[in-house]
């Protein structure tokens, strides 16, 4: 029996010097990092690459960078600074001009582009699987900032082979989790997306331990981790929820404004027929029937979603169910992948007639035209109402921004024409006057 080794993920090594300040900005950059399939280890001989994180406070604490970043490029090689003494590069280089890059604080998106440029991330990346694209993650730690509260998953779904690669369900301490959430907010994060392979089975694995966090008790639980969460006072967004029973008790705290009335759940398909082959965790038969009844608790709500056309066995008849299933649950936001074998999924198992590529393509772009029409009719229902936008960008024209039922990169944009007096990070109420299909156009009311 022939077997295949991974390749192995590229290493970056740490030094983080300075204040606690600084300590966040090493923290928001090894978590896109390791987001995006690196490791972080913790000796020079072991990395590919080291960052350090320096400081430039005093004259004692300039030199213990320059000493560190000396210590590094010796046991090293490859050496990538940034921090506050980043700002004075000329410095930096007139003692150590082997330095790769040299960047200032809180500049995060470029740090990361200085370790692509050494040791790039894998480009094995599978969008059915992976939580985070490797590379599509547009850095903007100020304010919006990912809390990852899981890994592994103990589901096994034929299409997927995470369980193999990152093992079962292993959750966080709730009160590290919350830690974390509340340092970001500190730091100036005023959206938290919450993100997992499972978030709905989040404690499953411990039982639903008790923990602690600020001296109060906090179930390792979904509804109570957002409950608590919720008490920070920024937008928190739920991603990859699988629909479970339990996921009823969240729609009561998103209508009350507690956290945003946003849930990412991954049906992946419709069809009973294809959900069995795909082994799915699915309640497909109350599953539209539980959307009706979150509406009604929760008319704001938005559903975004996922799905794979050309699973193996899919038939026209399995499809059409699936476009008719998507005409009666009226999802907001949905993304769709043409099936492809991942190496190592149970998939590739199966007896099952593979579906053609042109097949594939076709029913593709079916799905993307019947969705479309279902997603722009919906914005249109947004015309003339007031939302809340947090802000991403700003230039001549104008803000970009997004409303509660815009995830980062993923969703669309809310365009303000007069908003050329904003900064990235604010939070201002617009009046919508325009959509099309992804999009939104809206003016300034305060």
């Amino acid at each position: 029996m022939s077997t295949t080794t991974a390749p192995a993920n590229p290493k970056v090594g740490f030094v983080s010097l300075g204040c606690p300040k600084a300590l966040v900005d090493s923290e928001r950059i090894l978590t896109q990092l390791r987001m995006e399939g690196y490791d972080v280890v913790s000796t020079y001989q072991d990395a590919d690459v080291v960052v350090v994180n320096t400081c430039g406070f005093i004259d004692s604490a300039k030199a213990e960078s320059l000493e560190v970043i000396g210590e590094a490029i010796k046991e090293n090689g490859k050496v990538i600074v940034t921090g506050c003494m980043g700002v004075e590069e000329g410095n930096i280089r007139n003692v150590h001009p082997s330095v790769l890059a040299v960047t200032g604080p809180q500049q995060y998106e470029q740090v990361v582009n200085a370790v692509h440029d050494v040791v790039p991330p894998r480009q094995d990346h599978n969008p059915l699987i992976d939580l985070v694209p490797p590379q599509g993650i547009k850095l903007t730690p100020r304010h919006y900032a990912y809390l990852k509260i899981s890994e592994g998953c103990n589901h096994s779904c034929s299409f997927c082979i995470i369980p193999s690669m990152r093992g079962k369900l292993v959750s966080r301490p709730v009160g590290d989790v919350l830690d974390e959430a509340q340092r970001l907010v500190k730091a100036g994060v005023k959206e938290l997306l919450v993100i997992s392979q499972d978030t709905s089975a989040y404690g499953v694995d411990v039982k639903y331990r008790t923990g602690f966090w600020n001296g109060a008790p906090v179930k390792t639980r979904m509804t109570e981790l957002c409950e608590a969460l919720s008490t920070l006072g920024v937008w928190v967004r739920l991603h990859y929820v699988y629909p479970y029973p339990h996921v009823d008790e969240l729609i009561p705290l998103m209508a009350a404004g507690k956290i945003l009335p946003y849930l990412d759940i991954p049906f992946q398909h419709a069809s009973p027929k294809v959900l069995k082959a795909m082994k799915r965790p699915a309640f497909e038969d109350k599953t539209l029937a539980r959307i009706k009844n979150w509406r009604e608790i929760c008319p704001d709500l938005i559903i975004r979603s996922t799905f794979i056309v050309g699973f193996p066995g899919e038939t026209e008849e399995d499809f059409q169910y699936l476009l008719d299933w998507l005409t009666e649950a009226q999802l907001d936001r949905v993304g769709c992948f043409q099936y492809s074998p991942v190496e190592g999924a149970p998939a590739n198992d199966l007896d099952l007639d593979v579906v053609p590529d042109d097949v594939k393509q076709d029913r593709w772009d079916r799905f993307m035209a019947h969705q479309q029409a279902i997603s722009s009719a919906r914005l249109q229902m947004r015309i003339g109402r007031e939302i809340e936008v947090l802000v991403d960008e700003v230039d001549e024209q104008g803000a970009v921004g997004r409303c509660f039922f815009d995830a980062p990169e993923i969703d669309g944009n809310v365009f303000i024409d007069n908003g050329s007096n904003l900064k990235p990070g604010d939070k201002v109420w617009c009046k919508v006057t325009d959509a099309d299909e992804y999009d939104l156009w809206a003016e300034q009311i305060g």
